[in-house]
């Protein structure tokens, strides 16, 4: 008797030519060079499933042609882009996520195109605009593993700095200066060493190094689905003070039809023992204090926060109830 098989994909938007025929290949190539390394935050999420079903010895096959797909196999899809499922034309369930569209109102009709049973979404507030599109309980919420035997602290190292991690999303000149500025002014006042690193501009390493000897990270984000950079952080032990307005700012949302305020969140996946949140320049004043005092006396804990809710192996167990519940087995 043949065993149940779990297939698990990965398909990015295929590249298209910029100037002329067939330049699509070379611009890879020289991509590859020049950054042999470079992973996206989404491939990072299938790798990360991978190496947790490793960690739980739970038997997968990746990226099998659609041709060669059984009736009995289960299928997970964690692809970028409408791309991800071209040639499918199995009657399996899916389980579909998390970056196939930005909204989905970019793709209505998913669930008739396909035998779509879940769509993934990495956290409450981005399942909650699924969900009103598709209706309840479309989609589920399953968060990324962070791999914690990497972002791993070392024993008795020297904490010198406060880390800035800037990723503003909208309004990126106004934020630099209303908000970067004067809480750059704000450490310098205080005497506190820091430094800045901004989204897309460094490599894992420099990050890594950066974060062991880091007192504590400042995250300036307007809102994040998941935020695997915080949490990256939060494993090396590093708490966090992040910059939280509460609701969706994303100026596509108009639109994509979204008429009334939108919750949301830069840190969905927090707790006391993380660290501490801010709304605005004046909050951020009035909570830095005790966020440094704290971080300086050790009193948080966020690693232990990301083993007990975000490991690898916490992460692909949550995919496995998710099968379960989707298959029956």
């Amino acid at each position: 008797m043949k065993k149940d098989r779990l297939l698990i994909y990965f398909k990015e938007e295929p590249r298209k030519d910029s100037f002329i025929y067939g330049d699509r290949y070379l611009i890879l190539l020289i991509k590859k060079i020049l950054f042999p390394k470079k992973v996206s935050s989404l491939e990072r999420v299938f790798i990360n499933l991978c190496k947790g079903f490793d960690f739980l010895k739970v038997e997968y096959i990746k990226n099998l042609p659609f041709h060669k797909i059984r009736k009995d196999d289960r299928i997970i899809t964690l692809g970028i882009g409408k791309s991800a499922l071209k040639g499918y034309k199995k009657s399996n369930k899916i389980i579909a996520g998390i970056g196939l569209m930005t909204h989905p109102s970019n793709w209505p009709n998913l669930f008739k195109e396909y035998p779509i049973s879940v769509y993934l979404q990495h956290s409450e507030w981005t399942a909650a605009i699924y969900n009103r599109w598709y209706g309840e309980n479309h989609c589920k919420i399953w968060p990324a593993g962070i791999d914690t035997n990497f972002w791993k602290p070392k024993e008795n190292s020297t904490k010198k700095h406060l880390l800035l991690y800037v990723k503003f999303l909208w309004n990126k000149e106004e934020n630099e200066v209303k908000l970067l500025a004067p809480i750059e002014l704000f450490l310098k006042d205080k005497q506190i060493s820091y430094k800045i690193i901004r989204y897309g501009s460094y490599s894992l390493t420099d990050y890594k190094e950066l974060l062991q000897e880091s007192i504590g990270m400042i995250f300036l984000c307007e809102h994040e689905s998941q935020g695997l950079a915080y949490q990256e952080a939060m494993s090396m032990n590093v708490p966090i003070l992040a910059w939280d307005k509460g609701v969706w700012l994303d100026s596509n949302r108009f639109d994509w039809g979204e008429k009334e305020l939108v919750p949301a969140s830069s840190a969905p996946y927090f707790s006391e023992e993380c660290g501490e949140k801010f709304h605005n320049l004046l909050s951020f004043k009035s909570i830095f204090n005790q966020f440094y005092a704290k971080s300086t006396l050790h009193e948080y804990s966020p690693r232990n926060y990301v083993i007990n809710n975000l490991s690898l192996e916490k992460s692909a167990s949550k995919m496995l109830e998710i099968i379960k519940e989707v298959y029956g087995s």
